[in-house]
């Protein structure tokens, strides 16, 4: 394996959502950066539904993430930290799958068809997450969930996937990990483009850093707990993120 490493947020679009670069609807954004944390190329954004369907193979996919941002492809490993749920609750695939129900449905918080368990774990710590089943990101989960069965389908950890080979793929949340002074620092150093407010880029760019931080310091990240069922994954976010 090449010493490169490569530090990947991919800001997750719905599958058909805008082609072009520029307007408010969300859409794909990818930002690479290199192991001093400068950006890679020009951050891309548009929609990766082709891209997807172009690409037979991993190294083709890794590949085009470099072409979009107008960068030849490098080798190397790649941990890509995706903002997007990657995977939906036992309880829900038990209802859809075998129609077996859980005992009783108590608040919206605790509803285990609609929140998997890291994001009740979230809830507990005054973050308020979103539902792949009720707040309209099914899209974007089955299109985050699809490059995984795709490209990185092992299953290597609570929360972490792998095609088994260079790429490393992770899940996070934007919205907490920029209250994070960890996050914070590392964007005022970075000297980063500034992008307009609303942007998928300053996610995906956060996505990033928090890529940076699971394959450089894991520590500082909030791991998930031992009874966690593998097939929900987790949200990666920083431990200063979040109130304990």
């Amino acid at each position: 394996m090449s010493n490169s490493t490569w530090r990947i947020g991919w800001d997750v679009g719905a599958w058909y959502c805008p082609d072009g670069r520029t307007g408010k609807p969300s859409r794909d954004a990818i930002v690479i950066l290199d192991s001093k944390l400068e950006i890679v190329g020009t951050p891309w954004r548009g929609n990766l539904r082709e891209v997807i369907n172009n690409c037979s193979t991993t190294a083709e996919w890794s590949a085009e993430l470099f072409t979009l941002c107008r960068e030849p492809a490098k080798p190397g490993s790649i941990t890509l930290a995706i903002d997007a749920p990657l995977g939906f609750s036992d309880a829900f695939g038990q209802l859809v799958n075998k129609l077996a129900a859980v005992a009783s449905i108590e608040s919206n918080q605790t509803n285990p068809y609609l929140f998997r368990r890291t994001e009740r774990y979230l809830f507990d710590r005054d973050v308020n997450p979103f539902s792949a089943v009720t707040h309209m990101i099914g899209s974007q989960a089955t299109k985050g969930m699809h490059v995984l069965a795709r490209f990185a389908p092992k299953v290597v950890g609570c929360g972490v996937w792998s095609d088994g080979g260079d790429l490393t793929v992770i899940e996070t949340y934007p919205s907490p990990c920029s209250k994070s002074e960890t996050i914070q620092e590392k964007l005022e150093r970075g000297r980063y483009p500034r992008f307009p407010d609303q942007d998928d880029r300053n996610d995906a760019l956060i996505c990033a850093l928090v890529a940076s931080l699971f394959a450089e310091s894991r520590s500082e990240l909030v791991p998930p707990e031992e009874d966690v069922s593998r097939s929900e994954g987790w949200i990666w976010v920083p431990e200063d993120a979040i109130a304990q």
